[in-house]
């Protein structure tokens, strides 16, 4: 199966204060973390990147633009990545959040292994919306969900194309743990010192 994987990196960042995704944990960047991580899951990385693309230039992936700007939620991330994919011939795409160093190796086996339609990604009774998996064949419906009055939201669409769940363990750590603070920051790197990643 071709994958594409699509890093969304659309965030303000707000809680952090500063670009969370360059934050380092052991002398890596959480962005290049998750790069690492999907390297061996996916046929091609890029990055979904809202605003100046220049601050991610250094890690020379592919930048994908938001195709709809006027959502605000990481929808608009999953919908320029179908867009992507659609249009370069993949069999699937991979979304994953710009905040989450610890992705776990199976993801894409997994999530393929539950539907290769829709499936995402959920740890500790919690789902986590935008890593997920979609099929390319699902561009024509969230095109038709972008273009109702109330725009849905990421949870709405995972309804919506009734994407399976698929549950992870918590131990010895979260892998989708994510960074939004700084306190969750320094956690993330107290994980990666404790467990060596």
């Amino acid at each position: 199966m071709k994958i594409c994987a699509v890093i969304v990196a659309g965030g303000r960042s707000s809680r952090m204060g500063r670009e969370k995704a360059l934050e380092l944990i052991r002398k890596r960047t959480i962005i290049e973390r998750i790069m690492s991580r999907l390297a061996g899951q996916a046929k091609a990385i890029m990055l979904n990147v809202n605003g100046d693309a220049e601050r991610f230039a250094h890690l020379g992936v592919p930048v994908i633009q938001d195709v709809c700007t006027d959502i605000g939620t990481p929808l608009a991330g999953v919908h320029a990545a179908l867009v992507h994919a659609h249009g370069k011939g993949f069999d699937a795409v991979l979304t994953t959040p710009s905040d989450a160093p610890f992705l776990p190796g199976d993801l894409v086996q997994r999530l393929a292994a539950a539907s290769r339609h829709a499936s995402i990604a959920a740890s500790a009774g919690q789902q986590h919306y935008l890593t997920g998996l979609w099929s390319p064949s699902l561009l024509p419906d969230i095109e038709r969900a972008m273009d109702e009055p109330r725009k849905p939201r990421l949870q709405d669409w995972c309804r919506i194309c009734s994407a399976k769940v698929v549950e992870w363990s918590t131990e010895p750590y979260d892998p989708f743990f994510n960074v939004n603070t700084p306190e969750e920051l320094a956690e993330a790197r107290r994980i990666a010192a404790e467990f060596n990643l």
